[in-house]
Parts: C-alpha cells; structure tokens; sequence
C-alpha cells in the first residue's frame, strides 16, 4: 500500500489518488517513487474512503497547522473522497488549515461545476496556472482536455475567489521570466495570490 499521508520540508501531505489528466512535461512524479518521508506515492489501487480515515487516524498531527492535497495525482480526480476527507479532519482538527493543490481542472474531470463545494471545505486552493494561453498551457501539461483546459482553469480559480477563500495561482521556473510576468498579470487580474514554484525543489 502506498503512503497516504507523508511529511515534505515540514509539511503535512494527503496522497489521495494517482489518476491525473496531465502529463507535465515538469511533473515531480517523474523524478522518483516517492518524496519526503514518505517510501512510496504510487497506489496499486486507488484508496478507498475508510483507508483514507484509517490513515488519519494513525497519524499524529501534533503541531500540524496545515494539511495540503497533493500528493502524486490530480486531488479533485477523487473529488468524493476529497470532500470526505476534509470533513473528516475538519471534525477532528478544526484548527487544521487545508490547501489543495489543483491543476484547476476539476469541472472538466467531474463534468460539472466544482468551485463551491470545494471552496465549502478546503480553506486555501492553489491553482497551477502554468502557462500564459491556451496553446502553450496544452503543450507543457499535455492534458487530455486539449482546447479546453486552460480557459475551464481560469473559470475554475474567478469562481474560487468569488467563493471568497484564499485562491493562489502558481507557475513552475521552468518557464522565461517574460511568461512568468505574464502570468503574474493573469492572477492579479482574477484575484489570486501569485506564486514562482521551483522545480528544483518540487514544491
């Protein structure tokens, strides 16, 4: 069984699922098995709910004030369990404070709007802005929705600041200090906070 929750730099880490309709061309999934602490990030079979509670309730999550979904999948790819979980920790630790990291393709994966329900139990939504347009975002994340994802991204993250929850927008260093200006323009205009990520890091 693969590591459900993993520690990264002090950080606390939910790897709920492994499907993803991207195939970043940076993806940190292609450097290794695992990150962290953790000894292995790819399921056999996608957890179900009660492993997922099972796993929290082993964990010590003294002095934790942060819990993100991230992990070596698309966390809105088991957007059921994704809310599940949530909830649960909620319940449990209401201090928490809980980020997904999302590739903001939520509504095409689950055919339908997402924001709200998401933004109801997720406290911080970190949105992989990655590109500047359309064509480019489609070569560098080589997702499956070609044509539609980046605009359905940018719909999805004006829709989780209108939610009123701290929305941010992040881009890799991998691309030119010129597309990461651009980018930079593209969040301050719909509302989120901009973040440089470093692909060094894989953070």
């Amino acid at each position: 069984m693969a590591d459900i929750i993993y520690n990264l730099e002090g950080g606390t880490y939910f790897n709920i699922t492994n499907k993803c309709p991207c195939n970043c061309a940076f993806c940190i999934r292609k450097k290794g098995d695992a990150v962290g602490n953790a000894k292995r990030l790819w399921f056999d079979k996608e957890p179900t709910f009660e492993e997922i509670k099972r796993a929290i309730d082993n964990y010590d999550f003294s002095g934790v004030n942060e819990a993100v979904f991230c992990g070596y999948g698309e966390p809105t790819n088991a957007l059921d369990n994704l809310i599940k979980t949530a909830e649960y920790v909620k319940s449990l630790y209401p201090e928490i404070r809980l980020r997904v990291n999302t590739n903001g393709l939520s509504d095409l994966i689950n055919k339908r709007p997402t924001a709200k329900e998401i933004c109801r139990v997720i406290d911080v939504i970190s949105v992989s802005l990655n590109e500047t347009d359309s064509e480019k975002y489609d070569r560098i994340t080589r997702n499956i929705f070609k044509g539609r994802a980046f605009d359905a991204m940018l719909k999805f993250t004006r829709e989780c600041v209108e939610c009123g929850n701290e929305v941010h927008m992040t881009v890799v260093d991998v691309i030119s200090d010129e597309e990461i200006e651009k980018s930079r323009k593209i969040c301050e205009e719909i509302g989120a906070k901009f973040i440089v990520r470093s692909f060094e890091r894989g953070r």
